[in-house]
């Protein structure tokens, strides 16, 4: 055996003595998948009928009087008068929920397409760089959290700029970088970028860092190179870590590709839907409100396709080490 096998072949056999050090950082208990998947599921349902009941409950109590009308459109007799006079409550602030999901079975314009088509249209073109933009976060993100957990020195002098550059608003960026890349779907990726990165680097120096030390001095003994414990412990403890910073970013990935899509120019996308719709909220709130919650929708499945990929990928690490 050579001097340059040494290494690899002890690092090889100290994969075994260090795997119960793995197993506490990336092992997540899972009695029953199904179940567990029902209770997320019946939990947001009940939230949601909550929330609804909620909703049209203050509208009932202190909202715009309640009218009913007859197929030809012919007004009745008013049904309801709410004892109290809540401006928020009104149906120009707060339209009735089936108002709402009424409207994206209407037109959205005169002798046009349902407004839901409208809106899955313009979803596409914002999730395209939703996407891009999530990527490029993650990785900007991945690297800067990998860079500053193996330097200390770096850590200190870069991570304060980190931080700051979260405190300035994304609307006074995003003109700016609009100016610089020229008016177009680059800009808005990168606006997307912007939100995504600072979670993932945050989260990535907190999961480097979170593994038992013994674990990482025992392959130190064995002679493994920095590369070797990065990927043998560093970054399977940081998983749990990065896809929970994953989930932030994913989501404002959709906020930071609207934002952008304002001052960029771009009318094809939701941003430019929601400003469309707001120019005339007087006349037709319902219709923004459904354009919101369209938007809502796009972040949460969003937010469930990460949560998939992680539990794929906890799934096949706990086999592999099994």
């Amino acid at each position: 055996m050579t001097e340059s096998t040494i290494p690899g072949a002890l690092v090889q056999g100290a994969e075994n003595d260090v795997m119960e050090a793995l197993e506490a950082d990336v092992a997540v208990p899972q009695p029953s998948r199904a179940r567990d998947s029902m209770k997320i599921v019946l939990r947001f349902v009940v939230v949601f009928v909550l929330f609804c009941i909620a909703w049209e409950a203050l509208k009932f109590i202190a909202g715009s009087p309640w009218r009913f009308s007859t197929a030809e459109g012919a007004w009745l007799n008013l049904l309801w008068f709410p004892p109290l006079d809540f401006k928020i409550a009104s149906d120009l602030n707060m339209p009735h929920l089936w108002d709402i999901f009424g409207a994206l079975i209407q037109p959205a314009q005169r002798n046009g397409p349902p407004l839901v088509n409208v809106l899955a249209q313009a979803a596409v073109v914002t999730m395209q760089a939703a996407l891009v933009g999530f990527l490029l976060g993650t990785l900007f993100g991945l690297a800067l959290g990998t860079l500053f957990a193996h330097s200390t020195l770096l850590e200190r002098a870069l991570v304060p700029y980190v931080v700051a550059s979260q405190t300035i608003p994304i609307l006074a960026i995003a003109p700016m970088v609009v100016v610089w890349l020229k008016a177009g779907w680059w800009s808005v990726a990168i606006l997307a970028a912007y939100l995504c990165f600072f979670p993932v680097t945050i989260n990535t120096l907190r999961g480097l860092r979170s593994p038992d030390p013994r674990a990482i001095e025992l392959l130190k003994s064995y002679a493994a190179t920095t590369w070797a414990i990065l990927w043998k412990v560093r970054y399977p403890s940081a998983l749990p870590y990065i896809f929970t910073a994953l989930k932030i970013a994913v989501t404002t990935s959709i906020v930071g590709a609207i934002i952008g899509e304002l001052p960029s120019g771009i009318r094809e996308g939701l941003g430019g839907a929601i400003l469309n719709f707001n120019q005339y909220y007087a006349i037709t709130p319902p219709k923004l409100w459904a354009t919101i919650l369209f938007t809502a929708v796009v972040g949460i499945l969003f937010f469930i396709s990460i949560t998939l990929v992680e539990r794929l990928m906890l799934r096949n690490m706990r086999k592999l080490e099994g």
